[in-house]
């Protein structure tokens, strides 16, 4: 090629560059703006009239959006509204309150949600406040698969009617989006603003979609088959979701909703792609959903999936940090969202292995654990070579069997302590993602050892500690 020509070439590619970050950049900020001016419409509306609080304790994003629904149907109906997170609320905030609403998810066995954990430890430790004044709603959500079915919500309603607050109803439990559960509260709502007319929650309708790819990631693995599956809508264009958000999807003779799973790509790819794990039931048959998804569902077949924003787990405030990326198993999936998403807002998604990372973009830490380097290792030809062009500063890969004694992820965060806090000093936020049984809770403990409960509580209120685990 000519010199004239390559130089027009080069001026033509920097141009498209340009243009391509600009237009992450516009993406990012017109979703900035959209939230603020959401919760600006819902600030008092009445002078001297007091507001009432509507808050949520979220893991995985479903309280926040009951909780968004909820301020806007009291505010439609002419009720000053106080939007938060419960984390946010100190005594001050209950003893100045006169009415408060609150969506409260559980993690795990009974413990409240990350962003409440500071809430629980500090403000419901206190046992001489007198709270009489208050009216209470509760909207509890959980999972009867679990052995303590809603018990954060249920801890908070006891703790709450211990101090003397009035319940404006009874304690409502969500099993799973129970839709008759959801009406309950929406009935007590409406009466409550002395309102008929408050709007439908109704979950978007589920969409057919076609599996185009479906890969083998570990053959000759001892654990079950890992499949990476790639899903495009049978009709019209891809929605929008952003990293860290997950697809429900509807399996055929599968009891209750939809599964949730977390997603591994981003819009720009082209694809919604899933990181599967066929599980095995006591009775040695494939599990219902993972067994269909990596076996029954033919190629080319059809899915009824939706996207769920899942806004615990985004990158919400942490587009300019450091990232710490934790992770095991399928968890890599939402590891591996963030890492495209970082990717592709760099307008680099799909050259980044040839492309040396820019100084300008923020570093990125993965530490992921599976059990054999020689058949687990997934997604290891596009890591490592995202490592060798800056993107990941660093990668730790813990393979359990791979010696005598067994090592897993939360070893190895634990003898790069000094690391760890490094980072966070310089402002890094930490996202885990895989295994709810072992993993999640080793990895919170050590980090609990490195930074101290305290400031791991504090991480967790800026939205600088996340979690997506299962």
């Amino acid at each position: 090629m000519p010199l004239p020509e390559k130089i027009t070439y080069a001026l033509a590619v920097l141009a498209l560059y340009a243009l391509m970050c600009g237009a992450f950049a516009w993406q990012h900020r017109r979703r900035q703006a959209e939230a603020r001016r959401r919760v600006a419409a819902l600030l008092p509306a009445t002078p001297g009239v007091p507001a009432w609080w509507v808050t949520y304790a979220s893991q995985t994003g479903q309280a926040e959006a009951l909780a968004l629904q909820t301020a806007q149907a009291l505010h439609t109906a002419g009720v000053p509204v106080r939007l938060a997170p419960l984390g946010e609320l100190g005594l001050a905030d209950l003893r100045q309150a006169d009415r408060l609403l609150c969506v409260a998810s559980t993690y795990g066995e009974g413990d409240p949600p990350d962003s409440a954990a500071r809430f629980a430890r500090q403000v419901m430790a206190s046992a001489d406040v007198s709270l009489s004044h208050l009216h209470v709603g509760l909207l509890a959500l959980g999972d009867t698969a679990y052995a303590h079915y809603c018990g954060f919500g249920r801890a908070l309603d006891a703790w709450l009617r211990a101090r003397g607050a009035l319940p404006l109803f009874e304690r409502i439990d969500v099993d799973k989006s129970d839709p008759e559960a959801l009406r309950q509260w929406r009935q007590h709502l409406a009466h409550l603003a002395g309102t008929s007319d408050l709007p439908d929650w109704e979950a978007p309708a589920l969409q057919p979609w076609r599996l185009r790819a479906r890969r083998h990631l570990n053959p000759g693995s001892v654990g079950e088959p890992v499949h990476h599956l790639e899903l495009v809508p049978s009709a019209g264009a891809l929605p929008d979701w952003q990293a860290g958000d997950l697809a429900q999807v509807e399996v055929p003779g599968a009891p209750g909703a939809p599964r949730d799973y977390s997603i591994a790509s981003v819009p720009a790819d082209g694809a919604l792609h899933l990181l599967v794990r066929r599980s095995r039931r006591a009775d040695g048959q494939p599990g219902v959903a993972s067994g269909w998804l990596t076996e029954g569902l033919a190629l080319d077949g059809t899915a009824m999936l939706r996207v769920r924003a899942h806004a615990g787990f985004r990158i919400a405030g942490n587009a300019d940090r450091p990232l710490i990326l934790i992770g095991n198993g399928t968890g890599l999936a939402g590891l591996r969202g963030h890492l495209r998403g970082r990717l592709a807002a760099a307008g680099r998604l799909h050259d980044a292995a040839s492309a040396p990372r820019p100084p300008d973009v923020a570093p990125m830490w993965l530490l992921f654990g599976e059990r054999q380097s020689a058949h687990d290792a997934h997604h290891r030809e596009e890591i490592d070579a995202w490592a060798r062009q800056g993107w990941l500063s660093r990668v730790d890969w813990v393979f359990s069997r791979d010696q005598a004694q067994r090592r897993y992820v939360q070893h190895a965060l634990a003898d790069a302590a000094g690391a760890v806090r490094d980072w966070v000093g310089r402002g890094a936020a930490l996202y885990v993602c895989g295994s709810l049984d072992g993993m999640a809770g080793e990895v919170d403990r050590t980090l609990r050892g490195i930074l101290g409960d305290q400031a791991l509580e504090d991480l967790a209120a800026q939205g600088r500690y996340r979690r997506d685990v299962y």
